[in-house]
């Protein structure tokens, strides 16, 4: 397990292609993991510099390693905090910026960091940060209706509600404290088909491993903050691995394209408005990629340039 690489680059070509680095530009890179993209990125720069961002003190330790001799610098900071760390290195925009969202391979594949519903013995954590209050202290302490919501919502699991009140009795009897436990609940909590479709727990783990880490607030934010630290001309690339990811950022990106926003009806414009971003079209792994790294199949990556400043 630990000759494993830190986290296998997905979509890494395609990357590179993207943010077309230019040997002087200045990059940020605001989920490092184990600095394979950064490392790409930060290879083929001369004059340029390259910041990376990761939350987890273990992806920030792989990621210096990584990037030893090379034009870029490692922070422990989450990517909603970009502007801060590049006002810190006197930097006011940059041309590229990557965001590869989600959990890593690392994480997953540590049995304690608590990620994963296989490492039965596992404390059941999720904090990227490993500061704050881990997925324990949710299914623990959170309200019936309040769990539900979580599985539902983050997790788009159908069955939230009888989950949620199978964790609830479950509890009653003493804490759940291993991601065996909360595996095991889940699993009987569901219609036996349900357990045929894949491992029945897979959708509440993310859902927790969401909620813990604010991972969709940290996305809208984020996006945000990288536009306008985006130069104009520069390019801004994001990965996702799910559906509730993809939205944010398609529907993002998509509200950055638009031109005219008057009333349909109007029959001349008075907005004045004018695309700020030009959208590629999405980008998924090929089949080798899949073949090669099966963790890659639902990753797809969307890619705009900065037009102009948001009005």
């Amino acid at each position: 397990m630990r000759d494993r690489p830190y986290h296998i680059p997905v979509l890494a070509e395609q990357v590179l292609s993207a943010l077309a680095v230019k040997p002087g530009g200045n990059y940020l890179d605001g989920t490092a993991g184990g600095g394979g993209h950064a490392r790409l990125v930060a290879s083929r720069l001369t004059t340029g510099w390259l910041i990376a961002l990761d939350r987890d003190p273990d992806a920030v330790a792989a990621a210096s390693q990584a990037l030893e001799g090379l034009p870029a610098a490692v922070v422990q900071a989450n990517y909603t905090e970009m502007g801060q760390v590049l006002d810190g290195f006197g930097i006011r925009t940059v041309a590229g910026i990557l965001l590869d969202i989600g959990v890593s391979s690392h994480q997953l594949d540590t049995p304690e960091r608590g990620f994963s519903y296989h490492a039965e013995d596992a404390l059941l954590d999720m904090r990227m940060c490993r500061t704050g209050g881990s997925a324990a202290d949710l299914v623990n302490t959170l309200e019936q209706a309040a769990l539900a919501d979580i599985f539902f919502r983050f997790g788009e699991e159908k069955f939230s509600r009888s989950i949620a009140r199978a964790v609830v009795k479950a509890r009653e009897a003493a804490p759940i404290t291993t991601c065996g436990e909360l595996a095991a609940i889940v699993s009987g909590a569901v219609p036996a088909a349900a357990r045929r479709d894949g491992h029945p727990a897979r959708r509440v783990f993310q859902a927790l491993r969401i909620a813990v880490n604010g991972e969709l607030d940290a996305l809208a934010a984020g996006l945000d903050t990288a536009f306008e630290r985006l130069a104009v001309g520069g390019r801004l690339a994001v990965i996702t691995f799910h559906s509730l990811e993809d939205k944010i950022v398609k529907d993002t990106f998509n509200g950055w394209k638009k031109s005219c926003t008057c009333p349909k009806g109007f029959p001349v414009c008075i907005c004045g408005r004018t695309p700020a971003a030009r959208v590629f079209a999405p980008v998924k792994p090929e089949p080798a990629e899949i073949a090669a790294n099966p963790r890659a199949r639902s990753a797809k990556l969307r890619v705009l340039e900065k037009i102009k400043n948001k009005e």
